[in-house]
């Protein structure tokens, strides 16, 4: 299985979150670690992201679908 690495601006562009935001959810167990891949530059795994996008749509989706119907 290919696992392929984003770098942290590219994290940015796909959530929308600054960088500080994103080092804060991962403090608080929210979003996915970097992996280190070298001695002063870390990267994420494209695969983790995507699917943390994922999970925010399907609560989105939750939310919507039960609300009630006006």
């Amino acid at each position: 299985m290919s696992q392929v690495l984003i770098r942290l601006p590219e994290v940015q562009r796909r959530t929308g979150y600054s960088k500080a935001w994103i080092y804060r959810l991962i403090s608080q167990n929210h979003f996915p670690s970097s992996v280190k891949i070298g001695s002063r530059s870390v990267a994420f795994v494209e695969s983790e992201i995507d699917e943390w996008i994922s999970q925010r749509i399907e609560e989105r989706d939750a939310l919507i679908s039960t609300k009630p119907q006006l």
